[in-house]
């Protein structure tokens, strides 16, 4: 075999140096390469050929370790000008053949000759003109400090229009609100950057102790914001909604397939707590994943019937039993539901979700006597970021709870803590998003001082002055007032659904929501609407301008009827009878001049 003569059209040559003896020359056409002393050279080229493209050859060269090394320490005796030439020549990489110690070294292209060498690369390293580098970051900051207005003009426009909504319109959904300003700079600060998977003081990331110090401060202020002791409380502050926190509940309390009882949907409860449609499917995570039994209003009153509950309970006996809901204007019986779970040997839990900020501010019965975990979100009537929170017993158990064995381990102190942490992360979530608890923490501080008590007095005394005046309209109200910020108006007796009345509320810049209720035989229909105080309140509004609102209400329920009457209840015809309706457009110009009147908390308008 001839290795002095390299196949043709290649762009690669390879030097190899072993430690036999010398060899005499073979010589072979200019190309050749000749083996003298105790070395062997040879070139590879490519066997396909395009002579459109030209490929440039790379040298590389095969050596013995210890020629190599040899060679290195002559080198070091020679002048700067060739130790530097000799350090540019390319990069060595080791490796073995055949048990033999190798080496592997690449020259730079700029090294073979070919024209299309980059001028830049036959320095040392890969070097780029300061002007270069100036440039490309210069492109990095611009594009980083865009405005959103520059960034993305299609995004801000839709932004712009949506606030223009929120200003000019009445909103009257009981589980919206508008955050201060002091929320908003938190929510989109540079919080949102860091990635800190895991509890304060036991992160999976490093760089997280100032995330550590305000989720401490958060929970801190999450319990003196209801007045609870640390020794017998702790809060879990990472959850991103309350379905989460109800969902991390169960998950850390319960196994696949154990019971929860809850408020059915239609009489109030959230679908959180457990939910079926009539013909069985289940809609939500807590009715697939556990089996749930909901119990009931009553159907004439409007309140829970405590006594069938009872009575479900002790027959169903739920590992967890759920006080709250969403859409219920009355006070919850805390201690006949822990009389209920005693009996049945079931851990109390209670949806605070809807009227948090009233129990804060003491406006409401506070759960936190009889309940063994509290579950809210962060924003409604707490008015803060959007998010979730749990609340949970530690320490040792009262003694007449003890013996109970679904209430934790069956031993004589409550469990819950390292059961729920451990749900929330890393069984349901991933990291928490650290600028929603900063936001939080804020939010929090202010629902300790007197203001925020004051506001939540001010929630109250609307929800009672709109009640009022729809009641003097001859408007039915669902247990015929409320207790808390929010009002259920049965719409049947005016022959409308609460689908279609709402749709003509959106279309006049009013925004509240259709609510479910229980007609005579039982079936689900969205008969009925819920209206809640506190966005309004948010903004300034007082007991006359809830007047307002309640003549703005009883206006669209008069053009829902006449549209119904002139195009039929089906939604297709309803929506079209909307569609430049004079009487919508008037009453819309109404709602937007009142509306402008009151201050926008959170942004400039």
């Amino acid at each position: 075999m001839d290795l002095s003569q390299p196949p043709t059209n290649n762009g690669l040559s390879l030097g190899f140096l072993s430690h036999a003896s010398a060899a005499p020359p073979l010589m072979k056409n200019n190309r050749s390469s000749k083996i003298t002393d105790d070395s062997i050279s040879f070139q590879i080229e490519s066997r396909t050929q395009n002579r459109l493209l030209h490929m440039p050859s790379i040298p590389l060269q095969l050596m013995d370790q210890q020629i190599e090394n040899n060679r290195h320490h002559e080198a070091e005796n020679n002048s700067d000008e060739n130790k530097d030439d000799e350090e540019d020549e390319g990069k060595i990489e080791e490796f073995r053949i055949l048990g033999h110690p190798m080496t592997l070294k690449r020259k730079r292209e700029s090294d073979s000759g070919s024209s299309t060498t980059s001028p830049s690369s036959s320095s040392k390293g890969f070097r780029v003109s300061s002007s270069e580098m100036e440039s490309r970051r210069d492109a990095v900051r611009a594009w980083g400090n865009q405005s959103l207005r520059d960034a993305d003009p299609d995004i801000f426009e839709i932004m712009e229009k949506e606030k223009e909504r929120q200003y000019k319109g009445i909103e009257l959904i009981a589980s919206e609100n508008f955050v201060c300003n002091a929320v908003m700079e938190a929510l989109g600060s540079h919080l949102t950057n860091k990635y800190s998977e895991g509890m304060p003081g036991a992160r999976y990331y490093g760089g997280n102790q100032y995330i550590d110090e305000i989720e401490t401060l958060c929970c801190e202020r999450a319990l003196a914001a209801f007045g609870l002791d640390p020794e017998s409380w702790g809060v879990n502050v990472q959850p991103y909604s309350c379905t989460s926190a109800n969902f991390s509940v169960y998950t850390g309390l319960l196994l696949p397939g154990d019971r929860i009882m809850g408020l059915d949907t239609p009489s109030g409860g959230n679908t959180s707590h457990g939910c079926y449609l009539p013909n069985g499917r289940k809609v939500s995570g807590a009715s697939i994943f556990f089996e749930s039994l909901p119990y009931k209003v009553n159907p004439q009153t409007g309140y829970v019937d405590y006594d069938k509950l009872e009575e479900k309970a002790l027959d169903f006996r739920p590992k967890i039993l759920i006080c709250g809901g969403s859409s219920y204007p009355r006070e919850w019986d805390y201690a006949r539901f822990r009389q209920i779970a005693d009996k049945c040997g079931a851990v109390l839990l209670c949806d605070m979700a809807q009227i948090s900020g009233l129990i804060a501010a003491k406006e409401c019965a506070s759960p936190f006597e009889y309940c063994d975990i509290v579950t809210s979100t962060t924003h409604k009537s707490l008015r803060g970021p959007r998010g979730g929170i749990i609340f949970f017993r530690k320490g040792p158990k009262p003694r007449k709870r003890g013996m109970l064995l679904n209430q934790g381990d069956g031993g004589d102190r409550y469990d819950f803590e390292e059961k729920i942490n451990f749900a929330v992360f890393p069984a349901l979530q991933g990291g928490p998003h650290n600028n929603h608890i900063a936001a939080l923490a804020i939010a929090l501080k202010q629902v300790a001082t007197p203001e925020y008590k004051m506001y939540m007095q001010q929630v109250k005394k609307n929800a009672r002055a709109l009640a009022a005046a729809l009641l003097r309209r001859n408007c039915r109200l669902i247990t015929g007032g409320t207790d808390n910020h929010m009002l259920l108006w049965d719409l049947k007796n005016r022959g409308l659904t609460g689908k279609n009345f709402e749709k003509v509320c959106e279309f006049c810049h009013i925004t509240l929501n259709k609510v479910t209720t229980f007609d005579d035989n039982g079936n689900i229909t969205p008969g009925g609407v819920r209206i809640g105080t506190p966005a309004m309140t948010s903004r300034g509004c007082l007991e006359a301008d809830f007047e307002i609102m309640a003549e703005f209400l009883l206006r669209a329920a008069q053009i829902a009827s006449s549209v119904q009457r002139e195009h039929g209840k089906l939604q297709k015809s309803f929506l079209k009878g909307l569609e430049n309706n004079k009487e919508i457009i008037d009453l819309r110009a109404r709602v937007e001049s009142f509306a402008s009147q009151f201050a926008m908390p959170g942004f400039d308008v």
